[in-house]
């Protein structure tokens, strides 16, 4: 085991944020059995923003160009999370210099590059992963669960939906997030989330179809000014067009059951809104993302005058919680928050070389993230032809 691991977060924004934040927390979580971790670098090509979340979550500097991280020797892990376009030039140099990677979702915008990152990361000595976060959310975890022991049984059916409202303002800033070619907008951003959750509880979709991509607000302002995250900053004149989908829906079909999937960054009054149910042989279950500490569990169990959906709230009997919150109790809560932390735990104990039996469940490989593209890709597909059939 290495007598440190020196930490970098490449990305200022709000995901960066997050990362910067969950490293910060994961030597904490559970027992003490990490090196020691050192916080050295916030990279951003803004020098504000880098010296800011710098200062603010503790690390010892920032730097502006990613080439930085990548020559320092006092830095050993780097969370990429950058738009999407930069992810495959970042972190093909990251890996070539012996950085351990922990890259954002989606894993770029385009397959060629994304299945480039994966042959890096397969001929690489160091460690590559990418951050699916939900993965780490206890309630998600623990749905899988019930489905796989056969409490719930065979998944008949998958019903989900990520609904945000960053973009339903004309008004809002254009960015990057509204550039590039179709599937590149909600279906990549929140679509990735919802479709690897579903992969995640119900196994492989097989097939796609009735895709369809809607770009509802055509062209947006200009910032005056550098813009952070979703955040809406004073704007100009000078308009440019949407060039990606605001809304995507589609359909898929799994080994065992369907699905139907609905994503959008124009749902106004949802700020951040995953929820799906799944229906299952023996119940089904539902999860709320903005209601994150419980579940809603129904198991066909009894008379049916008194059967329907109850309330589960999570506490340390079910995954990741026990020993991983500081008030290690009953309903104490939990929030999204505190599965970046879960993610950063897991990828420093497999870069700290502890077994997989002592350790979290591990982060995503790059092979994941390639299946997670494809499948996107799927849909880009289905939409541009009248929602054809495309089997993956």
């Amino acid at each position: 085991m290495a007598e440190s691991l020196g930490v970098a977060v490449i990305g200022a924004g709000m995901a960066g944020k997050a990362h910067a934040a969950a490293y910060r927390t994961a030597s904490a979580l559970y027992s003490p059995v990490l090196p020691p971790v050192r916080l050295v670098s916030i990279g951003d090509v803004n020098a504000e923003f880098g010296s800011l979340a710098a200062r603010r979550f503790g690390y010892e500097r920032n730097d502006t160009s990613w080439q930085a991280i990548a020559e320092a020797d006092d830095i050993d892990v780097v969370s990429v999370v950058i738009a999407n376009s930069l992810h495959r030039e970042v972190v093909e140099g990251l890996l070539a210099a012996g950085k351990h990677v922990l890259c954002e979702k989606p894993l770029s915008d385009s397959m060629e590059d994304a299945r480039a990152m994966a042959d890096a990361a397969r001929n690489s000595s160091s460690i590559a992963r990418i951050g699916f976060t939900f993965r780490r959310t206890p309630g998600i975890a623990y749905i899988r669960d019930l489905i796989r022991t056969g409490v719930l049984g065979n998944v008949l059916h998958f019903s989900g939906r990520y609904w945000t409202d960053y973009g339903f303002s004309p008004s809002a800033p254009m960015s990057w997030r509204y550039k590039g070619g179709p599937g590149s907008g909600a279906l990549a951003d929140v679509g990735s989330h919802l479709a690897y959750v579903s992969e995640f509880l119900c196994g492989d979709i097989q097939s796609v179809s009735g895709g369809q991509l809607s770009t509802v607000i055509n062209k947006r302002p200009l910032p005056l000014a550098a813009v952070m995250g979703h955040d809406h900053a004073a704007v100009s004149d000078t308009f440019e067009a949407v060039e990606n989908d605001d809304y995507a829906a589609f359909n898929a079909e799994f080994a065992t059951g369907a699905g139907s999937f609905e994503v959008s960054r124009v749902a106004a009054g949802h700020a951040n809104s995953l929820q799906f149910e799944v229906f299952c042989e023996n119940g089904a279950a539902k999860f709320d993302q903005r209601r994150p500490a419980e579940i809603q569990l129904f198991l066909n169990e009894g008379s049916s005058n008194d059967n329907g959906y109850r309330q589960v709230i999570l506490g340390p009997g079910h995954p990741y919680i026990a020993g991983g919150l500081a008030m290690d109790a009953p309903e104490v809560g939990f929030g999204q928050n505190d599965a970046f932390g879960y993610q950063a735990r897991a990828f420093l104990e497999e870069v700290a070389g502890l077994s997989e039996a002592e350790s979290l469940p591990r982060c995503a490989t790059f092979d994941e993230g390639v299946r997670n593209m494809e499948l996107l890709d799927a849909v880009t597909e289905s939409a541009l032809n009248d929602g054809k059939k495309i089997t993956l």
